[in-house]
């Protein structure tokens, strides 16, 4: 599990990252599950935004939930797979400050709404309706470490019977369209009740 950022500021110690597995749950082995999915979540969440560094943002957000546990544990209430929700809606903003522009090639980014909650929601729902083939390829293509993602997609690429290039323009066009199925659930779907809360 990386616990390290390209942000210097934002690299986490051991006893960090022990004290956020110990808060997603007491048992340890249940709490790195937890982490795992919450970590794959928010790759899911970045890879829809558009962001061409899912995992360094994700990582870079679960960061900075240890970095703030000792502030918010003793009085923070609900489900903590929901307060990452609100650190990704600000990492996700900050990203977009500090990025370049996008090639001209790379679908536009979708801005992020008010309501962080519905935005999730719908996001799951856009992923929810591609075909199997379709969620295995993007989920997969995005999840993993960065100094496992070369070999992983390569991997991908064999299993699936593709090229890596003909793998990457299959990956762009499922996010390009989950992107325009999300700005059409965000239109239409104001009282969709949000996943985030159901998050395990």
């Amino acid at each position: 599990m990386d616990t390290t950022s390209s942000h210097a500021d934002d690299s986490i110690s051991q006893e960090q990252f022990d004290r956020l597995l110990h808060w997603l749950d007491n048992e340890r082995e249940e709490a790195g599950i937890r982490y795992e999915s919450i970590r794959k979540r928010l790759i899911k969440i970045f890879v829809c935004r558009g962001s061409a560094l899912p995992e360094e943002l994700a990582d870079l957000t679960i960061n900075r939930v240890a970095q703030k546990l000792p502030e918010i544990q003793e009085t923070y209430t609900g489900e903590p797979a929901r307060y990452f929700c609100g650190v990704a809606a600000n990492i996700y903003r900050e990203s977009l400050r500090k990025s370049k522009p996008p090639a001209v090639t790379r679908p536009p980014y979708v801005p992020l709404g008010e309501d962080d909650e519905r935005d999730y929601a719908c996001l799951e729902e856009c992923i929810g309706k591609l075909s199997e083939f379709e969620r295995d390829l993007v989920i997969s293509y995005y999840q993993e470490e960065k100094h496992e993602k070369i070999d992983s997609r390569r991997k991908l690429a064999e299993r699936l019977g593709l090229g890596l290039n003909a793998l990457r323009i299959r990956a762009c066009h499922i996010r390009a369209r989950l992107r325009e199925c999300v700005e059409k659930c965000r239109r239409g779907a104001g009282n969709i009740e949000t996943k985030c809360r159901t998050w395990s």
